[in-house]
């Protein structure tokens, strides 16, 4: 018997009542703007490929090192309370939260990562 699994949709940080704004206040303003955004630990193998993977198309993301911040453990709890588990790496194209490791690479292998970042003008073919 087969299982199906629901389809993910990229996640718009908008207020709501399970998200209050100023709850997510510092990630809002960090991703605001942005084509991709990366929310990433400089220890973590995951986060580097991840990175990797997104760069290698042209791409020039805005990479946050939450071990490098001050308000790293902050920005941590906001993911977490996103639905980011793990939390890092975490990554957000056109202000829309995409997902972490696995939603990229499945992403990446049905091949409509790179039309996503085409639509968010973070690379030009």
């Amino acid at each position: 018997m087969a299982v199906q699994v629901p389809k993910s949709k990229p996640l718009t940080i908008k207020p709501s009542y399970s998200y209050p704004s100023e709850k997510m206040a510092v990630v809002t303003r960090l991703v605001k703007d942005r084509a991709v955004v990366i929310f990433s630990k400089s220890s973590c193998c995951i986060c580097h490929s991840i990175k990797t993977l997104i760069c290698s198309f042209g791409a020039n993301p805005t990479v946050y090192e939450l071990d490098e911040r001050p308000d790293g453990q902050q920005i941590e709890k906001e993911l977490i309370a996103l639905g980011c588990k793990p939390s890092v790496p975490a990554v957000f194209i056109g202000q829309e939260l995409v997902g972490g490791s696995n939603e990229i690479m499945s992403l990446h292998l049905k091949g409509k990562l790179v039309p996503m970042l085409i639509k968010e003008r973070a690379i030009w073919l």
